[in-house]
């Protein structure tokens, strides 16, 4: 009608809307993204200039630092282990590590400690924090990450026994549903001669106790390779 202004449509996000030529999984990842924001935002916020760029931002976030765990192959990263006569335990604790849980796609961030019984080979201690990224930077439980990084240790190490214990918050606990804040989850995997020797088990669970105290984190479960405790798991060796 004449005099009347008229209302300009809310600023959308000029970015590729599918796999276009030069696209690939991250346009078409921006691409569902934005879709997802027209779905569950008002217009008036959706249209906002905060949220311009947002999905290619949140796409990269995903590929580059959240789930580019698929990527990564364990074996590769164990490739480079050195000839070593030593047999004693050999452990990594306190190795801060964050994941996606696949059934909220929200975040867990917690605390890994991992122990292995060398056979033959031994592997740089950061090629440790990086399997467990490899496994945790997934959509996963985090009981699967515990029993994948001590696998991996067997399998690709040839380790004699392997251990994965891992304390985290979980969104999916703290910030939906119960709402507990405090609450920690725990999940463990001991394979080979470290789910047989209680005296291997107990050594491991001294480091982690120590870890703990100089973070100033919860408490352990009561017993390391036993069932109780939050969602704590043991595993023996086939």
């Amino acid at each position: 009608m004449p005099g009347r202004a008229q209302r300009a449509p809310p600023a959308r996000d000029p970015r590729p809307r599918g796999k276009g030529a030069a696209g690939g999984p991250r346009a078409a990842a921006a691409a569902a993204i934005g879709a997802f924001l027209d779905a569950v935002l008002p217009a008036a916020v959706r249209g906002g200039p905060e949220l311009v760029g947002t999905p290619d931002r949140v796409a990269e976030a995903w590929l580059e630092d959240l789930v580019e765990g698929y990527r990564q192959d364990p074996a590769a990263l164990l490739a480079g282990a050195m000839p070593a006569r030593g047999r004693d335990l050999v452990a990594v604790t306190g190795i801060d590590y964050h994941a996606m849980c696949p059934h909220h796609l929200l975040p867990s961030r917690g605390v890994a400690h991992v122990a292995y019984l060398p056979r033959e080979r031994v592997i740089g201690f950061g090629q440790i924090a990086r399997l467990v990224d490899c496994f945790a930077h997934r959509l996963v439980l985090q009981e699967e990450v515990a029993r994948q990084v001590a696998e991996a240790l067997v399998l690709h190490l040839g380790a004699r026994g392997a251990a994965c214990v891992l304390d985290a918050e979980q969104s999916c606990l703290s910030v939906r549903g119960e709402r507990r804040r405090e609450a920690r989850a725990h999940a463990q995997c001991f394979l080979g001669d470290l789910a047989d020797d209680p005296r291997l088990q107990a050594r491991f669970r001294a480091l982690v106790d120590g870890a703990a105290r100089r973070r100033g984190t919860s408490p352990r479960p009561t017993k390391l390779g036993s069932r109780s405790g939050s969602r704590s798991r043991s595993r023996s060796q086939p």
